[in-house]
């Protein structure tokens, strides 16, 4: 069995992370191949090695004095190579990258160095060999993942080792210049192993024990979902609940791998399974719900508009027109709304207005800020009828104001608009209503 082993930048904050790492590693052969993050938070009020090496850039950028960020880089460490008593001489990488900051210094070699550190101490303290991200995951120059390019460099590697520590993050372009994911990217960088290496699981260690059914800031000790498929994990992280870097999906999920995201301080308690398919019977109704605040609905009505050929292609150009980006269409017979982030239209929204009265000549136009969107998703809501009825119904109890209504075609998500202010109320009366004690 081929498990691949990802561990955030949590679960290696320290010595004591370190410890509980390699206690995970050892309680199963099969975690052979470990994908590290950059040393994260020790406490709410530390920081992040990636957040200091970013701001570092900035300082350089702006002739602003860097070195005491850089010593506190030096300081967590340093640190962890005394305490863990490590051999590795990490004080000669951490002079080297001093040497090397400037201001035309490449900021992606800049802040990729927090795994690549990282990965480095890890890989003395676990006893495993150490293999740079950058000779073994390619780009194009497109920033897409040559996935032939890096499954002929890992096998390379593989002909001599059985096991290895690799950093996550960043890879390389043909040309050998050191390119960065988006930020989590270490999620990214574990499922393109898993892929290459047709591995059984793909294990996923933070700093929760898998993903809750909602927000706990929101709903008192939510229930976590024991198994999720890719689809329903793709809707709920669009609306903004995961654990898991949302394109780190892909890779996996042509090869049908599960992913199990666990909990480094609580290996015990277990975690969420992430599936291609489950048709298991057990379980709730519902698998989870989440939300965002501040959207802005641009209601557009026109008499007779259903025949009327392109109206809707025509307002939807003038948003793309303004690089916004669609987040639902929900229409009618004469009307339909299009709902996009306010963040994204506060500056214009009078513009896009005035340009959708030119482009499709609507007999009214509305303009509805401050809407929170909540998706409620499960695979299993297209087996019971009255679902939608339900959760209407439950809002209305609760009054709440439902201002807008979309469902997928796929049937295994229902989106309410509701104002920002019963937001949290939204989503509380929903789970309640549909999740078991």
């Amino acid at each position: 069995m081929i498990k691949i082993t990802k561990f955030g930048g949590s679960s290696v904050a320290n010595a004591q992370q370190f410890t509980k790492v390699k206690n995970i590693i050892e309680a199963d052969p099969a975690r052979k191949f470990v994908v590290v993050s950059a040393s994260g938070r020790e406490h709410k009020d530390d920081n992040k090695v990636t957040d200091l090496l970013y701001l570092i850039e900035a300082h350089l950028k702006y002739s602003v004095d860097y070195l005491s960020l850089f010593q506190l880089i030096e300081e967590r460490f340093l640190t962890i190579k005394k305490d863990l008593n490590l051999q590795y001489p990490i004080e000669k990488d951490l002079e080297e990258l001093k040497g090397q900051l400037s201001k035309s210094m490449s900021t992606d070699y800049l802040v990729s160095r927090g795994e690549y550190l990282t990965a480095k101490l890890m890989a003395e303290y676990l006893g495993f060999p150490f293999v740079d991200a950058k000779d073994i995951i390619t780009f194009h120059y497109d920033g897409k993942i040559d996935f032939d390019a890096t499954k002929y460099r890992l096998d390379g590697f593989m002909k001599n080792h059985d096991r290895f520590v690799m950093p996550g993050f960043y890879g390389a372009l043909p040309d050998g210049m050191i390119k960065t994911m988006s930020r989590g990217g270490s999620d990214i960088t574990g499922s393109i192993l898993a892929r290459i290496l047709n591995a059984d699981m793909y294990e996923n260690w933070t700093d929760v024990s898998g993903i809750l059914m909602a927000d706990p800031r929101i709903v008192h000790h939510p229930k976590r979902i024991d198994k999720i498929t890719y689809s329903e994990l793709r809707e709920l992280s669009y609306m903004g609940a995961s654990v898991l870097h949302e394109e780190a999906i892909f890779p996996v999920k042509e090869k049908n791998i599960p992913i199990n995201i666990l909990n480094t301080n609580h290996p015990e308690e277990g975690g969420t399974i992430i599936v291609e398919e489950d048709d298991g019977e057990s379980g709730e109704m519902i698998t989870g719900i989440a939300g965002k605040k501040n959207f802005t609905v641009v209601a557009i009505y026109k008499n007779h508009m259903s025949d009327e050929v392109g109206i809707i292609r025509r307002a939807l150009e003038v948003f793309e027109n303004y690089r916004v980006n669609i987040e639902h269409i929900p229409s009618g017979i004469d009307s339909f709304s299009i709902v996009v982030s306010g963040d994204e239209v506060n500056d214009v929204i009078y513009d896009i207005v005035s340009d959708i009265k030119r482009a499709c000549n609507p007999d009214s136009i509305k303009v509805i800020d401050h809407i929170a969107l909540i998706a409620t998703v499960g695979r299993k809501m297209m087996y019971k009828p009255g679902m939608s009825g339900k959760i209407f119904s439950v809002l209305g109890e609760n009054d709440i104001n439902i201002r807008m209504i979309a469902q997928g075609s796929d049937e295994i998500n229902i989106v309410v608009g509701v104002e920002d202010k019963d937001f949290e109320k939204t989503i509380d009366a929903i789970y309640h209503s549909f999740v078991k004690d």
